[in-house]
């Protein structure tokens, strides 16, 4: 069985904003797919696999199946969700080693607190 994460609530909304004005907006601004990978406690272990697809628009679990994603990020689900929220600036994340990334750089770098949700406040 698969772990919760407090990430899967922000992927839940994830889902519904890509089924959005704002999220159709955001497939023709990116028109990228990332791959993240969030692992509990410590990257690169029981990690799970999700894509966000900003070129068709959808986010599912799993591993990107139709060749290559443009950029594969790996995190550990707090700092995800420290990325996701803007409370930490993706290059600090990746300097600090709280982020890995694989693929293309300059997608990478269009991976930002700006394609998700604002979270509802808790």
């Amino acid at each position: 069985m698969a772990t919760q994460l407090k990430s899967d609530a922000l992927m839940e909304q994830m889902k519904l904003h890509m089924s959005t004005d704002a999220g159709k907006e955001l497939t023709k601004k990116i028109g990228l797919v990332y791959q993240i990978n969030i692992a509990p406690k410590k990257i690169g272990f029981n990690e799970k696999s999700l894509v966000v697809d900003l070129k068709k628009g959808g986010v599912k679990e799993g591993a990107y199946e139709d060749g290559k994603p443009d950029a594969t990020f790996s995190f550990t689900d707090d700092d995800f969700l420290k990325v996701a929220s803007g409370k930490m600036n993706p290059q600090i994340a990746f300097m600090r080693g709280a982020m890995k990334i694989k693929g293309s750089i300059s997608a990478a770098q269009k991976f930002t607190p700006d394609i998700f949700p604002k979270p509802s406040k808790m």
